[in-house]
């Protein structure tokens, strides 16, 4: 059985500020039954079947999302594939109505998860006073072999008092 340490978690200076998340990811919305759905374009999505994100009522669930470019390529750096991913599901947030502060979980998928430490850092950077549920597993293999990472998240469209769900 393998038994890895399990590692410290990634300090913050306290009152830190959250960074936003920026995009500038072209996403279009379509309706259908009930829901709000949105594309980013990419080639998987109609061979596939599936949207980046779909939203229905106050709930916005962002599909499996990489960091790939839109020149189709990735960074060779983790970091950086990793933020490309969260501005592709920042912008199809934006485009269903809700922000980044809306997200109530995040699941991170790697192909090496002894480079978590990466992906997290980038994470505490735009999450750190959002908090959302997180979930952080290794898997054999993505979809493209140059990706390293991929991101879901879900968020709940906040109302103006948030004490009132």
């Amino acid at each position: 059985m393998d038994r890895r340490k399990i590692p410290e978690p990634i300090k913050r200076e306290p009152g830190g500020e959250s960074q936003t998340m920026t995009s500038k990811v072209k996403i279009t919305t379509t309706q259908q039954n009930g829901r709000i759905h949105a594309s980013s374009g990419s080639s998987w999505e109609g061979v596939i079947g599936y949207s980046r994100a779909v939203r229905v009522r106050d709930q916005i669930h962002v599909t499996g999302t990489v960091g790939v470019e839109a020149d189709g390529k990735y960074s060779p750096s983790l970091a950086a594939q990793a933020r490309r991913a969260f501005a592709i599901i920042a912008s199809a947030l934006e485009a269903l109505g809700g922000k980044p502060a809306d997200v109530v979980q995040t699941r991170i998928y790697l192909t090496d998860i002894s480079k978590w430490k990466e992906v997290g850092e980038v994470h505490g950077e735009l999450f750190g006073e959002i908090r959302p549920a997180l979930t952080m597993v290794q898997v054999a293999a993505l979809i493209d072999a140059d990706a390293q990472v991929e991101i879901e998240v879900q968020a709940v469209i906040q109302t103006e008092d948030p004490r009132v769900a």
